[in-house]
């Protein structure tokens, strides 16, 4: 029996990240596509209780969802025959490193399938070029992290190394023409945004809000995910879903309360 692996995003189902995953990792396994109908980017771990979900079929093996990623891997898991072997979350149209991570819809796809009990890992792309420098001409190359996610997916699939509770949250540096220079095992990295949120007038003189960066500063940790795809390596970062911080909570036990 083939292995199952279940494929979402947070760019949606009609993606041109997806669909490129979804063909290479046909190669190794059956892979089913649960993904969000409409771009559902920092969604984080966003869930939907307050109204119903619905489901378009897109072709046999391919399903639209009206919710987040993770509204997708919990319809998914419901409408299965069999568990999956494998999740895999991407391919994402832009970077997931350093304080991103904790926003972004793609690596926490990831996360609720770890949550049931799934080998997990997300994949995304760097951004080939910034829209200051070309505007309107963003590339993007989604063949090469396809490769990376196919190779990544057959050795999960072969090798059981991840315990339960941990993803794999895997960046695919911009290539331009040049070549991966090889994978680095690598830490969350810190970024520090400017301006996130900025105000504007509309023509009615009422005042709005965007919320998002302007440009970004970053702090130097050695062994980051930032400094390896500024370096042009794969950036492969374990994460886990325990978020307790166990110096701190031995500093705490020593508090008299």
């Amino acid at each position: 029996m083939h292995p199952l692996i279940l494929v979402t995003n947070d760019d949606g189902v009609e993606s041109e990240g997806i669909q490129a995953l979804a063909e290479a990792l046909r190669e190794i396994g059956d892979v089913f596509v649960f993904a969000p109908d409409r771009e559902r980017s920092a969604a984080s771990h966003s869930l939907t209780l307050h109204r119903p979900l619905r489901i378009i079929r897109k072709s046999d093996r391919m399903f639209a969802v009206d919710g987040t990623p993770t509204d997708c891997v919990n319809i998914a898991m419901y409408h299965l025959d069999r568990r999956p072997d494998l999740l895999v979350s991407g391919i994402n149209r832009g970077e997931n490193v350093g304080t991103d991570i904790t926003y972004s819809g793609t690596v926490f796809g990831a996360i609720e399938g770890a949550i049931q009990g799934i080998k997990s890992f997300a994949i995304s792309l760097a951004q080939m070029s910034s829209p200051e420098e070309h505007p309107g001409k963003v590339s993007w190359d989604f063949q090469p992290a396809a490769q990376v996610a196919r190779k990544i997916s057959d050795r999960l699939l072969n090798h059981s190394i991840l315990p339960p509770g941990v993803i794999l949250n895997v960046n695919v540096p911009a290539l331009n023409g040049s070549q991966i220079k090889g994978y680095r095992i690598t830490r969350q990295g810190r970024r520090v945004y400017q301006e996130v949120v900025v105000e504007k007038v509309d023509p009615r003189g009422m005042k709005y809000f965007w919320i998002g960066g302007n440009g970004t500063n970053r702090i130097e940790i050695e062994n980051s995910d930032i400094h390896a795809l500024e370096t042009g390596y794969v950036s492969i970062t374990p994460l886990t879903l325990d978020l307790t911080h166990y110096a701190v909570l031995e500093e705490l036990k020593r508090w008299e309360l």
